[in-house]
């Protein structure tokens, strides 16, 4: 069976469905690069420190095309079905003209309740009311509730340049149907959600694994599911590039690429140059993503200023292509240097450790060696003890983590009931460098998004009251604006003016050379 019936965007009045695209591409990835001025003139080992955000404004966005896959076997019923259903409705509310739906279940087998529906006022309503006629029974195939949203994407008549994503959730173990996380996803961002106490997370947080972007949210308060939804789609209804793509390359006789951290993301080397690009799939408004690239640098016979490291990047923004100019790092070679780590390199280092420590903690867990799983995670605080989590926000929210993990580590059976799945939804998030549910997501807010924010407060409201009105997407996105004026041109202007200054060191080492 085809699921080529999605419907096509038709402008609505006063839509943002009628809107045009922005005709600047430029500069909506901002770019900010940390490291040392100066290396010994010996060999010796360097960082370099990359930092992509994203830098564009709710104007201008594109369309989502959203597969929400709800599970309704026999354990969903009662309170949790009630609290599906609310949290579905937040997800329906939100979304605007140019934005489409399609609500997929799934039990014993999978259902498609309606095919990718342009949002408007008439077809808000009607899928409001099949997922209020939803009903639990059954068992758990989380497979077949998986490719079938696929399929809905797959076989879309219309899907140039619009943002895709599935939102996937479960609260049982997968009893009927193959193994999910052998599912093969393609490009298409799959964010899981573990509902309850009883779910398998290893599955979920695979199925998130497999995809480009996706995360793994854990949700064992059933109140916080509705915020839980309320930050994977702030997140799709503001990416403001896809297919980000960032190479870096070492430049001949003066440096070589020893290793790029950039989390779990798609890493392809090429042998000839020995450049390193990694793939990042969408990026969000405000979301950012650090790679620390260690470089060997040879030695040198004299004092010298030499690039050391080439920084390129492509990303797709409304269908177009977008082809950064590159950007060059350098350094100067001296015969003794006393400049310290950059604290900003220093602090995401501290970051990689503490997630790797969290790992580490969870795997001797799972071979049921707790207290080393204790012992580890008591070293993780300690090395985080000097560090200063006033002026490094990030730092308070590492150690909050590690305090929530801690708990759930009190007992072998509280972990395998509670821990196993904060430490995969932990990991996810870390290798992701983007925000995922889990503890207490009010105090955890690990790469957290302004949108996120704001929409965590909007669901925490909604939940209490969902008949009360919720601002749309293009309020929002009017509200961010008017806090700040500038962000629409404070990217292309910022991308402009570093291609400048590249163009002006380049005349200052032909001039030097010339000499």
């Amino acid at each position: 069976m085809s699921f080529n019936d999605d419907e096509p965007i038709v402008a609505t009045q006063d839509s943002s469905a009628e809107k045009p695209g922005s005709s600047i591409i430029a500069g909506k990835v901002k770019t900010n690069i940390f490291n040392k001025n100066e290396a010994p003139l010996e060999e010796t080992n360097f960082k370099v420190m990359l930092e992509l955000t994203g830098a564009g404004s709710g104007n201008d966005r594109s369309g989502v095309d959203l597969v929400m896959v709800l599970d309704l076997s026999g354990s969903m019923g009662g309170e949790k079905l009630a609290k599906l259903k609310t949290a579905t409705q937040f997800v329906i509310k939100k979304l605007s003209p140019i934005d489409r739906l399609s609500v997929v279940t799934f039990a014993g087998d999978a259902k498609r309740l309606c095919p990718l529906r342009q949002i408007t006022e008439n077809s808000q309503a009607e899928i409001e009311n099949l997922v209020n006629g939803l009903a639990a029974n059954g068992n758990t195939n989380i497979t077949a509730g998986l490719q079938t949203g696929l399929k809905v994407l797959n076989d879309r008549l219309l899907s140039s340049g619009r943002v895709v994503g599935i939102m996937l959730m479960s609260d049982g173990q997968q009893n009927a149907g193959g193994d999910a996380a052998q599912v093969k996803v393609g490009n298409v961002p799959v964010y899981t959600f573990g509902f309850g106490a009883d779910y398998d997370p290893r599955v979920l947080k695979a199925i998130a694994d497999n995809s480009v972007g996706g995360t793994f949210s854990d949700v064992q308060n059933q109140d916080n599911l509705s915020i839980a939804f309320s930050q994977c789609l702030a997140g799709l209804l503001t990416v403001v590039v896809q297919d980000l793509k960032l190479t870096v390359t070492p430049v001949e006789g003066e440096s070589t690429i020893e290793k790029a951290s950039a989390g779990n993301y798609p890493q392809t080397k090429d042998d000839a140059d020995g450049s390193v690009t990694i793939s990042f799939g969408d990026l969000y408004n405000k979301e950012i993503r650090k790679v620390i690239v260690d470089l060997l640098l040879p030695a040198v016979e004299s004092r010298q200023g030499s690039d050391v490291l080439q920084i390129s990047y492509t990303y797709n923004t409304g269908g177009r292509l977008f082809n950064a100019t590159p950007l060059f790092v350098t350094v100067t070679r001296v015969g003794t240097t006393v400049e310290p780590e950059r604290e900003e390199v220093n602090i995401e280092v501290n970051r990689l450790r503490t997630a790797q420590m969290i790992k580490e903690a969870r795997v001797m867990a799972d071979d049921k060696k707790l207290d080393e799983a204790q012992d580890k995670l008591v070293d993780a605080q300690n090395s985080l003890e000097d560090l200063d989590d006033e002026s490094w926000p990030l730092i308070g929210m590492l150690k909050s983590e590690l305090q929530q993990l801690l708990r759930l580590m009190k007992s072998q059976e509280v972990y395998e009931k509670q821990g196993r799945s904060f430490a995969l939804s932990s990991e996810t998030s870390h290798d992701r460098q983007r925000f995922a549910a889990r503890g207490d997501v009010e105090k955890l807010r690990l790469f957290a998004t302004p949108r996120m924010d704001a929409y965590l407060e909007q669901a925490k409201s909604f939940d209490e009251d969902p008949s009360k009105p919720l601002p749309t997407a293009d309020e929002d996105a009017k509200q961010e604006l008017a806090a700040d004026p500038l962000a629409p041109i404070i990217g292309p202007l910022s991308y402009y003016i570093k291609m400048a200054i590249e163009a002006l060191k380049s005349i200052e080492n032909i001039l030097d050379k010339s000499r």
